[in-house]
């Protein structure tokens, strides 16, 4: 069972998996939008779309009910919490409180929601539950202060729930992929209203500080963001093929270019360094 297959690593996840013969349970948070009707169109009749709005526990729980009617006594192998939002990448001092809060519902309180409705499921097949962070929540990193902190936060449940369950079998994994193009990036309108938000919230010597040219400059660090991200999803797609099959994942993945570098740097070096770094 997948959250968050509208687009992106959840899409791509979700027909990868249906391709090689899986049972898929593909949630959207939109079963009418674009992405629900591609995976209806192109995948095969093993794939259900569920409509799950994580931050609905509604919605979850009905979701949970489908599932379980359809799995009945044989349980379910995995649930890959993949749903998240990016907020807008901005210096921590900037960012306004509901960007803060946006993200923790989503990537955070979202996944714990999903993981506690579906732990009974996983349960009975001593299956997996993969949570998909971030590089971001490994590391600290600049103007990603909203995101790094709900998808650590995400990290540190996922550390925690791999020492309680594996009493059941359970097996926990958390993914921390580095750049990749997977339209979590939004719409140019979307950053429109976030942008607008930021900056007519600002105390008039916040934004003095900052000068107005580099807050401007925001914009055009968001417009070159997906040059830097990878277009080829296949080693996170790997990653959770890993995670989902082998008898014994890592508790830790870090697919892409660059994603562990960095962490072995923070880890291993004096924090005066990493900042340099």
């Amino acid at each position: 069972m997948f959250s968050g297959t509208d687009t992106g690593i959840g899409h791509a996840l979700a027909k990868y998996l249906d391709s090689l013969g899986f049972v898929v349970f593909a949630g959207v948070l939109n079963k009418d939008g674009p992405g629900a009707e591609e995976l209806r169109r192109s995948c095969s009749q093993r794939l259900s779309v569920l409509q799950l709005d994580v931050t609905s526990a509604t919605q979850v729980k009905e979701a949970y009910l489908t599932v379980s009617e359809k799995v009945q006594n044989a349980g379910l192998w995995g649930v890959v919490n993949n749903a998240g939002i990016l907020g807008f990448p901005a210096d921590g001092e900037l960012l306004p409180m509901s960007t803060y809060r946006h993200c923790m519902e989503v990537n955070f309180f979202g996944a714990v929601e999903v993981s506690k409705t579906f732990l009974p499921l996983l349960r009975r097949s001593q299956g997996r539950l993969v949570n998909m962070s971030s590089m971001a929540g490994g590391i600290p990193l600049p103007r990603y202060a909203a995101y790094g902190a709900s998808k650590a936060a995400l990290s540190m449940f996922s550390g925690v729930m791999r020492q309680e369950l594996s009493k059941w079998g359970i097996k926990v994994t958390a993914i921390h992929p580095s750049g990749f193009r997977t339209g979590i990036e939004g719409t140019a309108e979307q950053w429109d209203e976030h942008e607008k938000e930021l900056l007519e919230n600002l105390p008039a010597d916040t934004r003095q500080a900052y000068g107005e040219e580099y807050l401007l400059g925001l914009r055009n660090y968001l417009l070159h963001l997906p040059s830097h991200c990878a277009p080829d999803l296949s080693p996170v797609l790997a990653a959770v093929l890993h995670s989902l099959l082998a008898r014994s994942p890592q508790g830790l993945y870090t697919p892409g270019r660059g994603a562990y570098v960095p962490l072995c740097v923070f880890c291993c070096s004096p924090l005066w360094f990493y900042d340099f770094f």
